[in-house]
């Protein structure tokens, strides 16, 4: 079971970035899929979560109307599409598939991990 995540980077405040969660079929087809962060000093928190089938998704207020989680079954890949972001924003950002179709906000919910990319937001 893997994770990976991957297009974190270096953005000034309002810019775009796209992350990017592949995982192993086996683990991604009907599984949920959530994103976290966790900034220094900070606990991890929930960022947006997807259903097995894309149908559901939920999100943090602190995200909410400027990041968009989506995924493609077929690739295997999760997205979080993140606009507009904020200083408040930058974190180590963690992807994870949970043992259900349908998933929450805890962290609990989630099994397995991805190793996390880093996101860094200048003022």
């Amino acid at each position: 079971v893997q994770l990976q995540a991957s297009g974190g980077g270096l953005v000034q405040a309002g810019g775009s970035l796209r992350l990017s969660c592949g995982a192993s079929a086996r683990t991604s087809s009907n599984n949920a899929v959530g994103w976290f962060r966790q900034a220094p000093g900070e606990e991890r928190e929930f960022v947006a979560t997807i259903s097995w089938n894309g149908g559901s998704t939920v999100y943090a207020d602190s995200v909410k109307g400027r990041f968009t989680i989506s995924r493609d079954r077929a690739k295997g890949t999760v997205y979080l599409q993140m606009n507009s972001l904020k200083t408040e924003d930058m974190a180590v950002y963690y992807c994870a598939a949970a043992l259900r179709s349908f998933a929450g906000a805890e962290v609990t919910e989630y099994r397995y991990w991805g190793q996390g990319t880093q996101v860094t937001v200048s003022s």
